[in-house]
């Protein structure tokens, strides 16, 4: 028997965000026996048209024969919940009767919103992360990975990882072969470590400043020495205050903040690169010792690095017995 998907739709929906994953399901449907069954519900039956301009018809969710999977897409203004207040009500009800949710990209505070992320560890894009955090105290954000599964709902970065997140629900439901054939179809890679960094390189990030670009890009080379706000305001030649306020615009966190995601980014390709010694990478990236390497992790990622190393020896089982794809960026 099929399962039954409600992609749940509101004006200004992302487009991409419900084409990826409904073509994942779509195709699983044809490698596995049962797939899904796909209907899209919003607030009310009628045409729902997306941040592009383009409509979808849409029944009305009351009318919703129930569900087992609710797919959420990001939208183009997550910022007003009064493009989605009225589907909010359906949202609380699948938390309530623990129906699996799939939020993608700022989807994210629509399940905030609805009060059913309290306490849950959640991903969003890495862009909106400062604004969540501020926005919604409460709930755990995981500013690095492409996606997350808390319970019974499933949280991811943005439209790539919308993919990976709906692979690794076909995998859940109906096996991890299935998931590759789905993968083989639609020309992507299975699988991308779920744990895999969502962020560009912090030096790529802060392009709005050429001094903080700059300062980022001396500090890198530099990350086992002491790295204070007073020696890089130094060497931006910048007061600490007209420093920090210039490295906040720039990149979003403090100096100090950035210092941190900068040698977590380093220690953690190490990491997974094949490094062995944990108190060798944290003396070489500038952490002090490892259990302060690990409480950075934690901070950054939300993961410990044995945690990483398991994981990663995990999935390169799985993908040795699976004989499927390396897992690649993209």
């Amino acid at each position: 028997m099929a399962l039954r998907i409600a992609c749940v739709l509101y004006d200004g929906f992302l487009l991409p965000d419900v084409a990826g994953p409904i073509s994942a399901f779509e195709f699983a449907g044809v490698v596995a026996t049962g797939g899904y069954r796909i209907e899209a519900v919003a607030s009310s039956a009628r045409a729902v048209r997306s941040s592009a301009g383009i409509t979808i018809n849409a029944a009305d969710y009351r009318d919703l024969e129930g569900c087992d999977i609710v797919l959420l897409p990001g939208g183009i203004s997550p910022r007003d919940p009064a493009a989605y207040r009225d589907i909010l009500p359906f949202i609380r009800e699948s938390g309530r009767l623990r129906r699996r949710i799939i939020a993608l990209s700022s989807g994210t505070y629509v399940l905030a919103d609805a009060g059913v992320l309290e306490g849950r560890r959640v991903v969003t894009h890495w862009g909106l992360a400062a604004e969540f955090m501020e926005r919604f105290p409460d709930v755990v954000l995981d500013v690095a990975n492409l996606f997350l599964r808390d319970g019974h709902i499933w949280t991811c970065a943005g439209i790539n990882a919308a993919v990976d997140v709906a692979l690794a629900v076909i995998a859940e439901d109906y096996g991890a072969a299935a998931a590759q054939r789905t993968a083989a179809g639609l020309l992507m890679p299975f699988r991308r470590l779920a744990t895999q960094s969502q962020r560009p390189a912090l030096t790529e990030a802060a392009t709005t400043d050429g001094r903080v670009t700059e300062v980022l890009a001396w500090a890198q080379e530099r990350l086992h020495e002491p790295l204070d706000v007073e020696r890089l305001a130094g060497r931006a030649a910048l007061s600490i205050r007209q420093f920090g306020r210039a490295f906040q615009r720039s990149t979003g966190m403090s100096p100090a903040k950035a210092i941190e995601h900068l040698r977590v980014e380093r220690a953690r390709a190490a990491i997974e690169g094949g490094a062995r010694a944990f108190d060798e990478v944290a003396d070489r990236f500038g952490f002090g010792g490892p259990d302060r390497m690990r409480r950075a992790f934690l901070r950054t990622i939300g993961r410990t690095p044995q945690q990483l190393r398991r994981e990663q020896r995990l999935a390169d089982l799985r993908r040795r017995r699976s004989g499927g794809h390396a897992s690649q960026t993209r």
